[in-house]
């Protein structure tokens, strides 16, 4: 019965909506009968409810629905409350902590359009920044209240328009992390105190929060501190200092209100004892190792490191001879040892760039990190939803309505997987680090090999692997495993038949036809004896209902 008057209530919302809406005046009759057919299902199922009669109707369930909070850790996974991995993949949308106290773009948008296309678009979770100053605030700016459903903001504090966003992401199916990114509105501090904040102010805004949503199921955790830097240590011991300590008090103080919560600590800079690496603002972990945050309720502590490419600042290991080779063994050493040694699991709190093709460094970085995140089953949030951020862009044009293709269909492969995840081995892959995707169309056709297979051929296993499927378009990841001796050399080979690939990365891509050959990088030809690799892939507009790849298979050569 309660699902029922759910789904009553999700039909009245559209009509809601469907009021609300900005559609252009050619479209009212049309407007007008979709409300009546709408009204007329709610009618028919509250007939049908007080008749007794059995109800077949259902809405889809979102993805979301069968993750149950709340969330514990469990090893190297995110695990919901019946112990099913899962993982949270979503972007950053700020604005709470700059001067307007509200996420920015809802002087062009409805809020709660907004969330709908977060949705619609895959991501399972936002991480919400807000700062110190504005949660004790009573002001807001930067909405226009006569769009849509934001009148439901206006005369509302920061905090009740925090309420509003959260109470609204739960109908849309949307988790929320809330991320303390400031202390005042305008700067993010080194330490976890400062610019007027004592370190009780922001523990103790913490407790508030933790108090405030213990009851608000989707949202799921603190990420206790945005990007700590300069003085910040690790494992120092130093209580001034020391970040490492000051998570296990906010991150106890919040469990003692709120033992639901995920507890997110993000890294360091520098002053880690024995760290090897230079790191960007709250991307050292290499004290964890040595210095793990210990709490007072167990299984609760996420680890986020942030990471970004050229365009954010330029940093040496951009120019080292084995660029982008030398990337995989950073995030290894950095962060991800983590999670590859089972001690906890790892949460991409913050990546991202304006560049997403295959020649610029920040293209060549961000490719090789969404392939990583992907192939390490890892969490994230993308920065940023927003396209107000100056070194970044965003998922969305500066329109704030259309979104970058570009990057939405990078990130795709990533946002199918997204909800339920399989779980990942707690064994390192062997296969070697993945290189350079491809942004060019399907090159032109030439000649195939004119060597033939050799007997080994046999021994390769391929599948195709479709990683997500829309209404326009798809992505696949090939899996080729050598079940024979070592391999020197190999191809791909598939037929497909309606579709036209617009997307590729680690192959060239060579088709008569329908009959398609991938060459493999160098780095990928050498399989040895029971290795596998799954990262050739690629995405592809839809001709027709015929357009997944068939007879694939891997040949030695």
């Amino acid at each position: 019965m309660t699902k029922i008057w759910a789904q009553i209530a999700e039909l009245s919302r559209w009509i809601s909506i469907l009021e609300a809406s900005n559609w252009k005046k050619p479209l009212p009759r049309f407007k007008s009968l979709l409300r009546l057919i709408l009204i007329g299902c709610v009618a028919f199922l509250s007939s049908v409810i007080l008749s007794g009669l059995p109800v077949s109707f259902s809405i889809p369930v979102e993805a979301i629905a069968s993750i149950q909070t709340p969330l514990s850790t469990q090893g190297a996974r995110i695990v919901d409350a019946t112990g099913k991995p899962i993982l949270l993949r979503g972007v950053n949308w700020f604005g709470m902590e700059t001067d307007v106290h509200v996420p920015h773009g809802l002087w062009v948008r409805d809020y709660k359009e907004m969330l709908a296309q977060i949705k619609k678009l895959g991501y399972n979770i936002i991480r919400l920044p807000y700062s110190v100053n504005a949660i004790r605030s009573t002001n807001i700016s930067g909405v226009d209240f006569s769009i849509g459903s934001n009148r439901d903001l206006q005369g509302k504090t920061p905090i009740q328009v925090m309420d509003i966003i959260i109470q609204e992401a739960a109908k849309q199916s949307l988790f929320i992390l809330l991320d303390s990114h400031r202390l005042n509105d305008a700067n993010i501090p080194e330490l976890w105190y400062g610019d007027g904040f004592t370190e009780a102010d922001w523990i103790n805004t913490w407790v508030n929060l933790a108090n405030r949503y213990k009851n608000q199921a989707n949202v799921i955790g603190a990420d206790l501190k945005n990007e700590p830097h300069g003085q910040a240590s690790w494992g120092t011991g130093d209580r001034n200092t020391d970040w490492r300590l000051a998570a296990e008090r906010a991150g106890n103080a919040i469990l003692a209100a709120n033992p639901k919560w995920l507890i997110v600590v993000e890294g360091v800079e520098k002053n880690v004892p024995g760290q090897q690496l230079n790191h960007w603002w709250g991307g050292n972990l290499e004290g964890v190792k040595s210095y793990p945050v210990r709490l007072s309720v167990k299984n609760k502590v996420v680890y986020s490191p942030h990471e970004y490419g050229q365009g954010v600042a330029d940093q040496p290991w951009f120019h080292t001879a084995d660029f982008p080779n030398n990337l995989y063994s950073r995030w290894e050493k950095g962060f991800n040892y983590i999670a590859t040694q089972n001690i906890a699991p790892i949460f991409i709190g913050e990546f991202g760039g304006r560049n997403v093709d295959s020649s610029s460094k920040e293209g060549i970085w961000q490719r090789q990190f969404i392939n990583f995140i992907g192939q390490k089953n890892l969490s994230f949030t993308y920065w940023s939803w927003n396209p107000n951020s100056g070194d970044t862009g965003g998922i969305l044009l500066d329109d704030w309505r259309n979104i970058r293709t570009d990057k939405q269909q990078l990130l795709n492969p990533l946002l199918n997987q997204a909800g339920i995840a399989t779980p990942q081995p707690t064994k390192t892959p062997t296969s070697t680090p993945t290189k350079t995707p491809s942004t060019t169309p399907t090159p032109k056709p030439s000649p195939l090999p004119s060597k033939p297979p050799t007997p080994t051929s046999t021994k390769l296993q391929a599948i195709a692997i479709v990683s997500s499927d829309w209404d326009k378009g798809f992505c696949v990841n090939f899996k080729v495993t050598n079940q024979g001796s070592t391999i020197k050399n190999w191809q791909l080979k598939f037929v497909m038949q309606q579709a036209v690939i617009n997307n590729s990365w680690n192959g060239v891509y060579a088709n008569q036809g329908s009959q398609y050959t991938v060459t493999v990088p160098d780095w990928a030809k050498v399989l040895q004896s029971g290795q596998s690799i799954d990262s050739v892939g690629f995405c592809a507009n839809k001709q027709g209902s015929n357009y997944k790849p068939q007879q694939v298979k891997a040949i030695a050569l």
